[in-house]
Protein backbone atom coordinates (compact mmCIF):
# COMPACT_ATOMS: atom_id res chain seq x y z
CA UNK A 1 0.00 0.00 0.00
CA UNK A 2 0.96 3.51 -0.86
CA UNK A 3 0.70 4.31 2.83
CA UNK A 4 4.21 2.53 3.37
CA UNK A 5 5.58 5.12 1.19
CA UNK A 6 5.02 8.36 2.61
CA UNK A 7 8.25 10.05 4.00
CA UNK A 8 7.18 11.40 7.42
CA UNK A 9 4.15 11.53 9.85
CA UNK A 10 2.72 14.52 8.03
CA UNK A 11 2.48 12.31 4.71
CA UNK A 12 1.79 9.58 6.07
CA UNK A 13 -1.85 10.48 7.80
CA UNK A 14 -2.49 13.24 4.48
CA UNK A 15 -2.38 9.86 2.54
CA UNK A 16 -4.66 7.64 5.21
CA UNK A 17 -7.80 10.21 4.93
CA UNK A 18 -7.11 10.26 1.38
CA UNK A 19 -7.36 6.74 1.25
CA UNK A 20 -10.34 6.87 3.19
CA UNK A 21 -12.50 9.43 0.99
CA UNK A 22 -11.94 7.11 -2.08
CA UNK A 23 -12.65 3.88 0.32
CA UNK A 24 -15.69 4.49 1.88
CA UNK A 25 -18.87 6.51 2.04
CA UNK A 26 -17.49 9.70 4.25
CA UNK A 27 -17.96 13.20 3.42
CA UNK A 28 -14.92 14.21 5.26
CA UNK A 29 -11.80 12.61 7.14
CA UNK A 30 -9.76 12.89 9.42
CA UNK A 31 -6.38 11.51 11.96
CA UNK A 32 -6.13 12.57 15.08
CA UNK A 33 -2.21 11.28 16.87
CA UNK A 34 -1.20 10.56 20.23
CA UNK A 35 1.16 12.87 21.37
CA UNK A 36 3.33 13.24 24.51
CA UNK A 37 -0.09 12.23 25.90
CA UNK A 38 -2.10 14.61 23.98
CA UNK A 39 -4.36 14.32 20.66
CA UNK A 40 -2.80 16.42 17.55
CA UNK A 41 -4.70 16.53 14.67
CA UNK A 42 -2.26 16.62 11.43
CA UNK A 43 -4.45 16.13 8.38
CA UNK A 44 -8.43 16.30 7.98
CA UNK A 45 -10.16 16.73 4.87
CA UNK A 46 -12.17 19.76 5.92
CA UNK A 47 -11.47 22.17 8.76
CA UNK A 48 -14.59 21.47 10.29
CA UNK A 49 -12.91 17.48 11.10
CA UNK A 50 -9.97 19.34 13.23
CA UNK A 51 -12.83 21.79 15.41
CA UNK A 52 -14.65 19.04 15.57
CA UNK A 53 -11.73 17.19 17.12
CA UNK A 54 -11.06 19.88 19.60
CA UNK A 55 -14.45 20.31 21.11
CA UNK A 56 -13.31 16.90 22.39
CA UNK A 57 -10.06 17.65 23.31
CA UNK A 58 -11.64 20.92 25.65
CA UNK A 59 -14.10 18.99 26.84
CA UNK A 60 -12.83 15.60 27.49
CA UNK A 61 -15.28 13.74 26.52
CA UNK A 62 -16.64 12.44 23.14
CA UNK A 63 -15.62 9.43 20.76
CA UNK A 64 -12.29 10.58 20.09
CA UNK A 65 -11.44 10.55 23.49
CA UNK A 66 -13.14 7.42 24.18
CA UNK A 67 -11.42 5.33 21.36
CA UNK A 68 -7.88 7.16 22.51
CA UNK A 69 -8.31 5.77 25.58
CA UNK A 70 -9.63 2.32 24.75
CA UNK A 71 -9.13 -0.23 22.05
CA UNK A 72 -12.28 0.04 20.50
CA UNK A 73 -13.96 1.42 17.29
CA UNK A 74 -17.08 3.72 18.14
CA UNK A 75 -19.93 4.32 15.51
CA UNK A 76 -22.30 7.12 15.55
CA UNK A 77 -25.11 6.12 13.64
CA UNK A 78 -26.94 9.21 13.96
CA UNK A 79 -26.03 12.47 15.57
CA UNK A 80 -29.94 13.20 16.02
CA UNK A 81 -30.35 10.83 18.22
CA UNK A 82 -27.48 9.36 19.55
CA UNK A 83 -27.40 10.24 23.61
CA UNK A 84 -24.08 9.28 24.89
CA UNK A 85 -22.60 12.38 23.78
CA UNK A 86 -25.60 14.95 23.81
CA UNK A 87 -23.46 18.53 23.87
CA UNK A 88 -21.20 16.65 21.15
CA UNK A 89 -23.81 15.28 19.27
CA UNK A 90 -25.53 18.53 19.09
CA UNK A 91 -22.71 20.55 17.63
CA UNK A 92 -21.16 17.79 15.22
CA UNK A 93 -25.01 17.63 13.71
CA UNK A 94 -25.10 21.27 13.53
CA UNK A 95 -22.54 21.37 11.18
CA UNK A 96 -23.91 18.57 9.39
CA UNK A 97 -22.77 15.82 10.06
CA UNK A 98 -24.85 13.15 11.10
CA UNK A 99 -22.77 9.98 11.28
CA UNK A 100 -19.51 9.39 12.76
CA UNK A 101 -16.85 5.84 12.77
CA UNK A 102 -13.73 6.51 15.00
CA UNK A 103 -11.20 3.98 14.52
CA UNK A 104 -8.24 3.65 16.61
CA UNK A 105 -5.35 3.29 15.10
CA UNK A 106 -3.39 0.95 17.63
CA UNK A 107 0.02 -1.19 17.85
CA UNK A 108 0.64 -4.00 20.14
CA UNK A 109 2.05 -1.59 22.69
CA UNK A 110 -0.03 1.34 22.16
CA UNK A 111 -2.77 3.37 20.41
CA UNK A 112 -1.46 5.67 18.44
CA UNK A 113 -4.17 8.08 17.02
CA UNK A 114 -7.68 7.55 15.52
CA UNK A 115 -9.17 7.63 11.95
CA UNK A 116 -12.61 9.78 12.38
CA UNK A 117 -14.49 8.97 9.33
CA UNK A 118 -17.83 11.55 9.02
CA UNK A 119 -20.91 11.42 6.76
CA UNK A 120 -23.75 14.15 6.08
CA UNK A 121 -25.86 10.86 5.93
CA UNK A 122 -27.66 8.92 8.53
CA UNK A 123 -27.08 5.48 8.72
CA UNK A 124 -23.75 5.82 6.74
CA UNK A 125 -21.45 3.57 7.93
CA UNK A 126 -22.70 -0.66 7.41
CA UNK A 127 -20.38 -3.41 8.42
CA UNK A 128 -18.86 -3.72 5.25
CA UNK A 129 -17.50 0.00 5.71
CA UNK A 130 -16.08 -0.62 9.80
CA UNK A 131 -13.99 -3.61 8.07
CA UNK A 132 -12.31 -1.43 5.35
CA UNK A 133 -11.88 1.13 8.07
CA UNK A 134 -10.61 -1.16 10.60
CA UNK A 135 -8.15 -2.30 7.57
CA UNK A 136 -7.08 0.51 6.23
CA UNK A 137 -6.24 1.93 10.28
CA UNK A 138 -4.30 -1.43 10.64
CA UNK A 139 -1.85 -0.06 7.59
CA UNK A 140 -2.06 3.42 9.09
CA UNK A 141 -1.12 2.50 12.55
CA UNK A 142 2.23 0.55 11.31
CA UNK A 143 3.07 3.49 8.99
CA UNK A 144 2.53 6.22 11.43
CA UNK A 145 4.89 4.14 14.46
CA UNK A 146 7.34 3.32 11.30
CA UNK A 147 7.16 7.14 10.16
CA UNK A 148 7.35 8.23 13.98
CA UNK A 149 10.43 5.82 14.83
CA UNK A 150 12.43 7.17 11.75
CA UNK A 151 12.01 10.42 12.45
CA UNK A 152 12.65 9.69 16.28
CA UNK A 153 16.00 8.29 14.98
CA UNK A 154 16.71 11.30 12.62
CA UNK A 155 16.40 13.63 15.85
CA UNK A 156 19.07 10.84 17.45
CA UNK A 157 21.10 11.30 14.64
CA UNK A 158 21.36 15.03 14.65
CA UNK A 159 22.15 14.88 18.52
CA UNK A 160 24.82 13.20 18.00
CA UNK A 161 26.18 15.37 15.39
CA UNK A 162 25.20 18.11 17.89
CA UNK A 163 27.49 17.31 20.35
CA UNK A 164 30.33 15.81 18.06
CA UNK A 165 30.85 19.43 17.07
CA UNK A 166 30.32 20.90 20.44
CA UNK A 167 32.96 18.66 21.36
CA UNK A 168 35.32 19.19 18.88
CA UNK A 169 34.92 23.22 19.83
CA UNK A 170 35.73 22.56 23.89
CA UNK A 171 38.41 20.13 22.84
CA UNK A 172 40.46 22.74 20.37
CA UNK A 173 39.70 26.05 22.84
CA UNK A 174 40.73 24.28 26.10
CA UNK A 175 43.06 21.37 24.93
CA UNK A 176 41.04 18.92 26.44
CA UNK A 177 40.36 15.26 25.14
CA UNK A 178 37.14 13.91 24.33
CA UNK A 179 36.14 12.18 27.56
CA UNK A 180 36.59 15.79 29.14
CA UNK A 181 35.26 17.61 26.83
CA UNK A 182 31.67 15.35 26.99
CA UNK A 183 31.97 15.73 30.77
CA UNK A 184 31.75 19.47 30.59
CA UNK A 185 28.96 19.79 28.28
CA UNK A 186 27.23 16.76 30.52
CA UNK A 187 28.07 19.15 33.72
CA UNK A 188 26.43 22.12 31.88
CA UNK A 189 23.22 20.11 30.53
CA UNK A 190 22.73 18.80 34.58
CA UNK A 191 23.25 22.54 36.39
CA UNK A 192 21.16 24.13 34.08
CA UNK A 193 18.07 21.38 33.85
CA UNK A 194 18.84 21.54 29.67
CA UNK A 195 18.88 18.85 27.10
CA UNK A 196 22.50 18.34 25.86
CA UNK A 197 21.58 18.65 22.55
CA UNK A 198 20.30 22.53 23.60
CA UNK A 199 23.30 22.97 25.32
CA UNK A 200 25.77 21.95 22.04
CA UNK A 201 23.74 23.94 19.75
CA UNK A 202 24.18 26.71 22.33
CA UNK A 203 27.64 26.44 22.26
CA UNK A 204 28.16 26.12 18.33
CA UNK A 205 25.72 29.12 17.94
CA UNK A 206 27.21 31.76 20.57
CA UNK A 207 30.66 29.52 20.80
CA UNK A 208 29.58 30.24 24.84
CA UNK A 209 28.44 27.49 26.92
CA UNK A 210 25.43 28.28 28.83
CA UNK A 211 25.29 30.37 32.12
Amino acid sequence: MELHESGGVGETVDAVVQFALQALNCSYAGVALAVRGRPEVPAATDPMVAEIYRWQMTAGTGPLVEVMQGRASLLVRDTATDQRWPEWAAKVRSLGVRSVLDVPLATTASIVGVLGLYSVEPDAFGTDDEAIARILARHASVAVATARNEATMDQAVDARKLVGQAMGILMERYGVDGDRAFAILRRYSQDTNTKLRDVAQQLIDTRRLPR
